[in-house]
């Protein structure tokens, strides 16, 4: 496996593996008989503007996954995984503009926010590792334990309510920025997300890593990717501290 590979693996290593979405620009008869062959089941496929072509697979063997990882790997389509459905090691905030023009520059709301989300998870000791992705970002925690779903879901929605409390303060309109939480039980096995180091099949923009000092290029980011995973990873007992004092603090704000 490319080295790359063995990176995602590890990274995203509680996540669904034998059930993706493979975003792609290729598509009929023969291309999918490749996977029917290998026992995949496609479970659904579907044109989207662009003529890309989004197929959720399932019952993927370990051989073909890291084949697709190849694929995502060298930009010829996108794989998005699916989130463990009782518990995971990693959690991401996924903040979008709340509308469909992908064509425009990163909106002040946007900025404002992801800025503000990360100083506040580094304020409780869990820096986030934030990649650039479509019309916003991602905002990826990763610890050294998998922890149950719904209190990743319980500390993460405390956050997205700081953020927006937090834009509405500063004179920002927070009706403007979206905020999707992962894992959520109720989207567990409906919703999944691009992972690191591929560039976005539409925009064909790559999956870079922004810093308090900028944005990486793409051998920074694979660096301070690999960086994230061996050194950055938050402990349990950091997370377990953070979620206390982030439930004292609401309990004194509200």
């Amino acid at each position: 496996m490319d080295p790359r590979g063995r990176l995602l693996m590890d990274f995203f290593n509680s996540m669904q593996k034998n059930k993706l979405k493979l975003e792609i620009n290729r598509y009929g008869f023969d291309f999918l008989d490749k996977f029917s062959a290998a026992g995949i089941v496609l479970e659904y496929g579907q044109l989207t503007p662009y003529l890309i072509h989004k197929y959720r697979f399932l019952n993927v063997p370990e051989q073909c996954l890291e084949e697709l990882l190849q694929w995502h790997l060298d930009k010829q389509g996108n794989i998005c995984l699916y989130f463990n459905e009782t518990a995971n090691n990693v959690c991401c905030f996924n903040l979008d503009n709340n509308y469909k023009d992908t064509n425009t520059p990163l909106i002040p709301e946007m900025i404002f926010s992801v800025n503000i989300l990360s100083e506040f998870l580094a304020e409780l000791g869990m820096e986030p590792l934030v990649v650039v992705s479509g019309r916003g970002y991602h905002l990826w925690c990763r610890f050294t334990e998998a922890i149950d779903n719904q209190r990743l879901f319980d500390f993460m929605i405390r956050m997205e309510a700081r953020t927006l409390a937090a834009l509405h303060k500063n004179n920002y309109d927070y009706h403007r920025i979206k905020v999707n939480i992962y894992p959520n039980n109720q989207i567990t096995n409906i919703g999944s997300l691009r992972l690191f180091g591929s560039e976005h099949i539409r925009c064909k923009i790559f999956s870079y890593v922004l810093t308090k000092t900028g944005m990486l290029d793409e051998a920074e980011s694979w660096q301070r990717f690999t960086d994230y995973l061996e050194n950055r990873t938050i402990p349990l007992q950091q997370f377990q501290q953070a979620y206390d004092e982030l439930m004292v603090y609401f309990n004194k704000s509200y």
